[in-house]
């Protein structure tokens, strides 16, 4: 009795359960615009079993196949999900715009609706699209799309282009590859590499997609007017549902591989203003802080000291120059050293812009380093801002005092400048005379060298004759030999997967070449001996461990997998580095 109260008391529970469930239920098509000669596919999905199902009329098309039922069960952690599809293939009759009407069905004595999905009918295509063929399912369901931060920048502005990866729900992709990348001739260009993907949930065209970024690029115009942003173009290995089912009623899949492209994008760059443009303008454009400074402000003469330029901030500091300081013509300025340290990312360039020239003063006094000015365009404010320094003054304690008074000179920007005077000693150090000696002739008979000469070859016969032996023995052992041009082979074909990284079938047949070499060095063994068995068995006895033994498997296994799977980028990467590290650790341990 008390058995039977269990089972009804889990009965109710299920029943409340399944009822407390939210109902879904929906209605997809695989197209919103086709031509009056294509068809088009409407899938009305719930969660939960039902009653009664009413279609609609479909006004405008005709039934070309349909209903197809599939129901799906699954158990994922204890919890069980349902899915029923009613699928029906639908043939345009004319022209126009036409809203496919609600479906209903009855579930648990509750009347459902499915919401009303609008489709446009336009004139026949060139050619129709077969809703079967895996390449244009696969190009309606993938889409590669460039966005651009900004479409009007001023000129040497950053702005960043971003790639996205467009992927709808039911479409899988196992691989892309680059086939044509944008060259941006009119930009400063870098690229941010993405050290991970990661899958975002979005909508494309108000239907819900996956994307991924595949590049971020940052750009920084070198020209005025409209500029074209060429596109990027992959090649991507992907798996789509088609119409077909298997005899369980669930859609069957189609391997293929598309092109897609982002399209070409145009950006409007702006010139700077030439209202209140400076004469000392250098292209600067950004936001910076401007600092002029010494390491020293006291010294004697002959010594030197450091005097520091520095930009930083955000900006283009890669493209324009600092400006130089106007220093006393008694002061010996030495070419300025460039220490920049600069990092990209997407807000653009930031960092420092740095010279340090070294300056030597000859003579005792002070010594002026007039205010140096720095300006830039700053396009939040859209105008010209200037940074001006603080005059620094530099005073030489102890040295020779200059006998001749100053002579100053005006140059063409105003400026004035000191007319150089050469100190009596500035050329001391180099020598006015001479204590050269004659060398004494020597004869060259019964010298040291002639006998060297004489006797040489004699000593050199039995050192050929040692080499000659080395050689014959070196060249008699086959088996050595064999071993040492499997090794070297090996080596040969790891860096030529190296060069292959990205072309998957180049790469794993070189990685697959340079592992059977190096077993054949190793280990003495033919390729047609290297059974998974006899190699485990070999290097277990030669005290392999068995860590390594197992990933130089898994190699292996990744060489023959790859003859029949897509494999990316970093798939290879991550094989290729493996490879070196167990070959690594294997000829420590051999």
């Amino acid at each position: 009795m008390k058995l039977k109260l269990y089972i009804y008391v889990l009965i109710l529970l299920s029943i409340a359960t399944v009822s407390a469930q939210d109902v879904s239920f929906n209605a997809k098509v695989n197209k919103k615009k086709l031509g009056v000669n294509e068809r088009l596919r409407i899938d009305f999905e719930l969660n939960q079993d039902g009653d009664n199902f009413k279609r609609p009329d479909f006004e405008g098309f005709t039934i070309y196949s349909g209903p197809n039922q599939a129901v799906s069960r699954s158990w994922v952690n204890g919890k069980s999900t349902y899915s029923k599809t009613f699928s029906y293939i639908l043939a345009p009759t004319k022209r126009g715009t036409f809203t496919i009407d609600q479906a209903e069905i009855t579930i648990n004595g509750e009347v459902y609706k499915s919401p009303p999905i609008e489709v446009t009918v336009t004139a026949a295509v060139d050619k129709p699209k077969d809703g079967n063929d895996a390449a244009y399912i696969a190009s309606e369901k993938i889409h590669l799309v460039a966005e651009v931060s900004k479409s009007s920048p001023y000129l040497n502005e950053a702005f960043t282009v971003v790639y996205k990866l467009y992927v709808s729900p039911e479409t899988s992709v196992s691989n892309w590859r680059e086939i044509d990348s944008p060259k941006f001739a009119d930009f400063w260009s870098q690229n941010i590499d993405e050290k991970q993907f990661k899958v975002y949930d979005s909508e494309y065209e108000g239907e819900p997609y996956r994307y991924v970024i595949l590049r971020r690029t940052v750009l920084y115009p070198q020209k005025t007017g409209k500029l074209n942003i060429e596109p990027l173009s992959l090649n991507v290995s992907v798996s789509v549902p088609t119409n077909r089912r298997d005899i369980f009623g669930r859609f069957l899949t189609q391997n293929a591989n598309i092109t897609v492209s982002a399209k070409n994008r145009t950006v409007n760059v702006k010139p700077l203003p030439l209202d209140g443009k400076p004469d000392d303008f250098t292209g600067a454009v950004g936001e910076f802080d401007f600092t002029v400074k010494t390491d020293k402000r006291s010294l004697d003469a002959s010594e030197a000291f450091q005097i520091s330029v520095e930009a930083n901030g955000n900006g283009n500091l890669k493209l324009f120059e600092l400006p130089k300081p106007n220093l006393p013509s008694k002061l010996e300025v030495y070419e300025p050293e460039n220490a920049d340290r600069v990092r990209t990312n997407l807000s653009g360039m930031s960092g420092l812009k740095k010279s340090t020239y070294t300056v030597v003063p000859s003579y005792k006094g002070k010594y002026p380093i007039p205010p140096l000015s720095f300006s830039y365009f700053n396009p939040k404010t859209e105008r010209y801002e200037r940074k001006t320094s603080d005059e620094i003054v530099i005073e030489v304690n102890n040295g020779p005092v200059d006998s001749e008074p100053e002579k100053t000179t005006t140059t063409t920007n105003g400026i004035n400048k000191q007319q150089v005077v050469a100190a009596d000693k500035q050329f001391a150090y180099i020598k006015t005379t001479s204590n050269l000696q004659s060398i004494a002739k020597k004869k060259f008979f019964k010298s040291e060298l002639f006998w060297a000469l004489l006797l040489g070859p004699f000593l050199l016969i039995p050192v050929a004759m040692i080499i000659r032996k080395k050689r014959q023995a070196y060249t008699s052992d086959v088996q050595g030999n064999r071993i040492r041009k499997a090794d070297k082979l090996a080596r040969k074909f790891l860096s030529e997967a190296k060069k292959n990284l990205g072309n998957q079938k180049a790469f794993y047949v070189a990685m697959e070449r340079a592992l059977h070499n190096y077993l054949k060095a190793k280990l003495n063994i033919q390729t047609s001996e290297m059974s998974k068995d006899r190699i485990t068995r070999l290097l277990k006895e030669r005290d392999v461990d068995g860590a390594n033994t197992i990933e130089f498997i898994s190699l292996l296994e990744s060489c023959e997998f790859a003859r029949y799977t897509p494999s990316s980028n970093v798939a290879m990467q991550q094989d290729y580095d493996k490879a070196v590290r167990v070959i690594s650790t294997m000829d420590k341990q051999l």
